[in-house]
């Protein structure tokens, strides 16, 4: 037959398409056009045996797999499953049917997984015409109901492990089967009748387990193979699992291909394959080929298949199953043969017995030795969790005696959740045993897969333990040896140093600073004039050294005049300069603040979205920022706004990390911490406040006000209730120093504010309460006061210059108006033995032309 294959070159004039024609030596009766209707590295692995027969090549694909290698490797590729699951697509009979019909197609391989089991489709392929290259449907229907093949089994004179004789329907049954007069004992085995790949499979060692596990296995198998069908056997504790590959031409013919050990398992599912199994005695090997011969050629099978045993610590063997198709693993048993099984199973379709293909027993021997891996995307250290993505960069291990099938294997490559998260099997083939696993794991090794997580490092520990290579390993080998997933975490830094160096050059720096090309601005800001010889009175944080955050709130609630927090170093410049004022600019007036603002009850200037700003566009750091202003302002309390569980981030941290920063905070020179959740959830704010309590700090409890306390309409949420039953567990709960009010959308209207706060006193009479607005409807100043009147301790403020709109209201204003309000003296009040000094308006009016300019 002749062969086709079209081929692109490249050149000078750009790339040109070439139809390639080869002669095969391979003389088809029947089949000149194959499709295989599965995925992945099968599909790739029929089409290039096809190939290779001078076949002509079709392949079908889901939606979801339409960027896919295996639809690109066949001469022709079809959709099929329109508006289906992307499994489904892949289960559609009736749509893969009619490409087949309309394209001509002479036979299907149905690969492995999907419909390769599935009798209907056989029957499907036989009533239209085409060629299945497999069983033929009544052999699938006998061997892919377990139950069945037990049943042909005993009548082979082929041992089987004690099970139930057909499907288990209920409880009752089950229970019977394990407890009643013939009963088999615990612990016992439940396999769906229908299927493999370990899946609708449950070990139940106790009674109590058996009803969740039969419902589990029912659900799993139903969902996986279509059918529910259970039935049980029992659970031969610790063995090893050995298959034998038959091929069989359906004219009473059949010869066996030696075994396959896959003892190596994972929940039932192969991980790693050897061919030949060693360890076993030759005469024990000689009993399993002639039991598989003898069942199958009972059974006039045609196509491949494999026959798998168990066999226990006493070297007693029995038949578990028949998997009537091509199996993952049948690569270890064509490197250690030279029989290609994919071919085999075209020509037994084509019509050919195995003595015309030139397959007798007495010919066919083994050289060496095989071992398979499959290289999967999944992470061992998190109980195998497949892993999705783009793969970034690939680079597989290769050379002398290594075989490399895969249809994902290659940078670019999108892994979905929709399949298999298998991503190559890598087959070594030598002389020994030992030089197999030694090539494997220099493969292996050499393997270099970026963007999703891989299982190699967890095969590499396989490959290289003292039991997998003395060969003596059975099912459970992997949960008996934890040291399996002692490895070293994968890591991806020359591929994340090579992205960031290609985003530099093409995009420019993340963080890119001043504008090279624009001069820097000539306005320099005027620098109030002081002493610095003499050092800034002593204001609210010698109180807080002295007296601790109990004894601070204390003195501050008994204090006979309001006071104020400027907030001109974090929430003003956030809230109208996006977080950009450099620490450079807040340290020249720190000074200067220091002596003008020594009566304030605290410096908002940390916290929130100074953080992340600081880093990302000013590139400072905020530790440098707090240490070195704490430095310059040792006399007034430094407050700072932490989000709760979120800290200063914007995602949930883990509770050591949130513990951890408080502490670093607070001995850094944080001493008031605003804990607030933007959605007042109770779980965060008080994580955030017992963390503030462990470090030392003053907790300021913090209630978002986020609807009006006059909304009297049904249903409304954010009434006076709401507030005060928050405030009681911020006090009761979390035992608040200090109870805020953080008005961050400016909703809190003059006549709100009295009475929430008025509430808030008479409900809680020797807590301080802060309030805090922003100015975006112009009546912060009022809210401010109305919130005074009715028994607020402390209110926000910012310097004049940095005030109004989205920040804070005028503490200019404020000043003033707290100064008549209160009729306050022009000098110093003790507080725990400390005077605390007026806020002088002259000073602030320094203050404001130093930040005018700065803005």
């Amino acid at each position: 037959m002749w062969g086709y294959r079209v081929t692109y070159s490249g050149g000078r004039m750009g790339s040109m398409m070439q139809i390639v024609r080869w002669s095969s030596s391979y003389q088809s009766n029947r089949i000149r056009k194959l499709m295989c209707a599965n995925r992945g590295e099968i599909a790739i692995r029929v089409f290039r045996a096809a190939d290779e027969l001078g076949m002509r090549t079709v392949g079908v694909f889901a939606h979801e797999d339409r960027h896919s290698l295996h639809r690109y490797k066949a001469d022709e590729s079809y959709l099929v499953g329109e508006g289906k699951s992307p499994v489904g697509a892949y289960l559609d009979i009736e749509g893969i049917i009619q490409v087949a019909k309309d394209q001509g197609v002479d036979a299907i391989h149905p690969g492995y997984g999907f419909l390769s089991e599935n009798a209907r489709f056989a029957q499907s392929c036989a009533d239209n015409g085409i060629h299945f290259v497999g069983p033929p449907a009544m052999t699938l229907r006998q061997f892919g109901d377990k139950t069945e093949a037990r049943k042909l089994a005993i009548a082979a004179g082929v041992p089987v492990v004690p099970g139930s004789e057909g499907p288990i329907v209920s409880l009752a049954e089950a229970l019977d089967f394990v407890e009643g007069p013939q009963g088999i004992g615990l612990p016992v085995i439940i396999k769906a009748a229908h299927g493999g790949g370990g899946r609708g499979m449950r070990v139940v060692r106790h009674r109590e387990e058996l009803e969740q596990s039969i419902q589990s296995a029912q659900s799993e198998a139903l969902k996986a193979f279509g059918d529910g069908t259970i039935f049980i056997e029992r659970f031969v504790d610790r063995p090893r699992h050995i298959e034998i590959q038959i091929l069989g031409d359906g004219k009473g013919n059949a010869v066996h291909l030696f075994e396959r050990d896959c003892s190596v398992q994972r929940r039932h599912q192969k991980v790693v394959e050897v061919a030949p199994a060693t360890g076993i005695p030759l005469s024990l090997r000689q009993t399993l080929w002639d039991d598989s011969l003898r069942l199958m050629k009972n059974s006039n099978y045609k196509n491949a298949g494999t026959v798998e045993f168990l066999i226990d610590q006493q070297g007693r063997h029995y038949f578990i199953e028949v998997n009537p198709r091509v199996q993952v693993e049948h690569t270890v048993t064509e490197e250690v043969t030279g029989i290609d099984i994919v071919q085999s199973q075209i020509k037994i379709a084509d019509g050919r017995s195995l003595e015309e293909i030139g397959l007798v027993q007495d010919k066919i021997d083994i050289r060496g030795h095989a071992i398979q891996c499959r290289v999967t995307t999944e992470n061992p250290r998190n109980n195998f969790t497949p892993d999705y993505g783009r793969i970034e960069a690939f680079r597989p291990g290769e050379g002398m005696g290594i075989r490399l099938d895969a249809a994902a294997g290659f940078a670019g490559a999108l892994v979905t959740p929709h399949y298999d998260s298998l991503l190559m099997k890598v087959t070594a083939h030598a002389l020994s045993f030992q030089n197999a696993a030694e090539k494997l794991s220099r493969a292996l090794a050499e393997f270099r897969v970026r963007g999703v997580l891989t299982n190699v490092p967890f095969l590499l520990r396989v490959l290289q333990h003292p039991v997998f290579l003395e060969q003596s390993v059975a099912t459970d080998f992997i949960d008996r040896h934890p040291e399996l997933f002692h490895f070293a975490p994968q890591k991806d830094r020359a591929n994340k140093l090579l992205r960031y160096l290609a985003e530099v050059q093409v995009n420019g720096h993340p963080m890119p600073g001043a504008d090279p090309s624009k001069p820097p601005s000539t306005l320099v800001p005027v620098i109030p004039r002081i002493e610095s010889s003499v050092s800034p009175p002593n204001g609210w944080k010698q109180v807080l050294d002295q007296a601790g955050p109990a004894g601070f709130a204390k003195a501050v609630r008994s204090h006979k005049y309001t006071l104020v927090s400027d907030t001109t170093w974090r929430d003003a410049h956030q809230s109208l300069l996006a977080t950009r004022v450099r620490t450079t600019d807040i340290a020249a007036i720190a000074p200067a603040t220091a002596r003008a603002l020594s009566g304030a009850f605290a410096l908002e200037m940390w916290g929130g979205a100074t953080f992340d700003v600081a880093m990302r566009f000013l590139r400072e750091c905020p530790w440098k920022r707090l240490e070195k202003l704490r430095e310059l302002v040792p006399n007034i309390p430094f407050q700072m706004l932490l989000r709760g569980a979120n800290a200063v981030g914007y995602t949930s941290y883990p509770d050591n990390v949130v513990y951890e920063f408080a502490k670093a905070a607070r001995q850094a020179g944080v001493d008031v911490f605003r804990v607030f959740d933007s959605l007042n959830y109770e779980d965060n704010l008080l994580l955030g406040m017992d963390a503030v309590h462990r470090a030392g700090g003053v907790v300021q409890g913090e209630i978002c006000y986020t609807g009006d306390v006059f909304d009297a309409r049904p249903g409304s949420k954010y009434d006076l209730e709401y507030y005060l039953k928050l405030a009681d567990v911020l006090y009761r709960k979390g035992g608040t120093h200090v109870l805020g009010i953080k008005d961050m959308a400016g909703l809190l209207r003059p006549a709100a504010a009295a009475k929430l706060i008025g509430a808030l006193r008479q409900e809680f009479p020797d807590v301080p309460i802060h309030v805090h607005t922003h100015d975006t409807g112009g009546i912060g100043v009022a809210s401010m006061l109305a919130a005074v009147r009715a028994g607020a301790d402390i209110v926000h403020g910012a310097i004049d210059s940095m005030s109004g709109t989205t920040s804070q209201p005028a503490l200019g204003a404020l000043v003033t108006s707290l100064n008549q309000l209160e009729d306050r003296p022009n000098e110093g009040i003790a507080a725990e033995g400390v005077d605390i000094q007026p806020i002088s308006i002259e000073k602030l009016s320094d203050l404001h032309d130093f930040w005018d300019i700065v803005r």
